[in-house]
């Protein structure tokens, strides 16, 4: 969950730096594409959780 919560925020960053500073688009660009990637991460990672493997014996 560390992994998701450190994608958000550097994706957050990565977009803030790359609308402000003239020039720097392709930081906009990388920041969309590491967000999208990381809800994708997430949602796959949420989708599996619900399951509980039983230990055989």
């Amino acid at each position: 969950m560390s992994l998701f919560l450190l994608l958000i925020i550097v994706a957050l960053i990565l977009g803030i730096i790359g609308a402000t500073v003239h020039g720097l688009l392709y930081l906009l660009i990388i920041g969309v594409v590491v967000l999208v990637a990381d809800l994708v991460y997430g949602a796959t990672r949420f989708r599996r959780g619900g399951r509980r493997h039983r230990l055989m014996r």
